[in-house]
């Protein structure tokens, strides 16, 4: 089975999305049997910022008893036989926040795309937050216009296309703007606050999960917004 865990937002320091997390462990633990359960971090879109991946060390392998490693490209020509091994050994993969756009591109530049879908398709967890949940949907709404400095703070962009949507993480801060943008442009779009997951297998969402927050299937309907929470799992 292909599963993505889909994260919304959140404090991972702060533990605010711990008990996702926990969900997330435990697909992982099941994934390794009776050996000791890999989880690979993947800082791209945050420009490889070692403090993230601590921070995910601290919970992953501090709460969940998880072995953790860090996929580091954007700094330094990468070893990709390393790299190879490192997804090899992963029995989930989860992508960090940060600029969406920028990993996206860098992924396909550096080679590390194939490497998450060979991973993917072989039944390895994703899991990923912000930047890291939202990239594999065909439409994403994100803020990495505003880290190139254009006019508009948040954009409509293409993702990687493994899931057909329109979503937007962050939900409750950008409720009302992509409200208007679904409303005037889309027949059906997903909103996931912070604190909150999707979950998806083989490429159909089949519930959420909460760590105080709520994920949202969006119908315009009337010229209107309806709103649905996605049933917890």
């Amino acid at each position: 089975m292909k599963r993505i865990i889909a994260i919304g937002g959140g404090e991972l320091r702060e533990r605010t999305t711990l008990a996702i997390d926990e969900y997330i462990a435990k697909l992982a633990k099941e994934r390794a049997g009776e050996n000791r359960a890999n989880a690979l971090f993947i800082p791209t879109a945050s420009h490889d910022y070692m403090p993230y991946y601590n921070t995910f060390h601290k919970v992953y392998t501090g709460v969940f008893n998880i072995k953790t490693d860090v996929a580091l490209t954007v700094y330094k020509e990468p070893d990709m036989e390393k790299l190879r091994a490192k997804f090899e050994k992963a029995d989930v993969i989860y992508v960090g926040g940060g600029d969406t756009v920028f990993m996206i591109e860098h992924w396909k530049q550096s080679g590390l795309l194939p490497l998450i879908e060979d991973a993917y398709a072989r039944g390895v967890i994703i899991a990923g937050l912000s930047a890291g949940a939202i990239c594999w949907f065909s439409d994403i709404y994100t803020d990495s216009a505003a880290v190139h400095g254009d006019d508009e703070k948040y954009a409509m962009f293409k993702g990687l296309n493994w899931i057909n949507g329109i979503i937007s993480p962050h939900y409750g801060a950008r409720m009302l703007d992509f409200d208007k943008i679904v409303c005037y442009n889309y027949d059906c779009a997903y909103g996931i606050e912070d604190d909150s997951a999707l979950v998806i297998e083989d490429g159909e969402i089949v519930g959420s999960l909460s760590s105080g927050g709520k994920a949202l299937r969006l119908e315009r309907k009337n010229g209107a917004i309806q709103k649905t929470e996605i049933p917890l799992l």
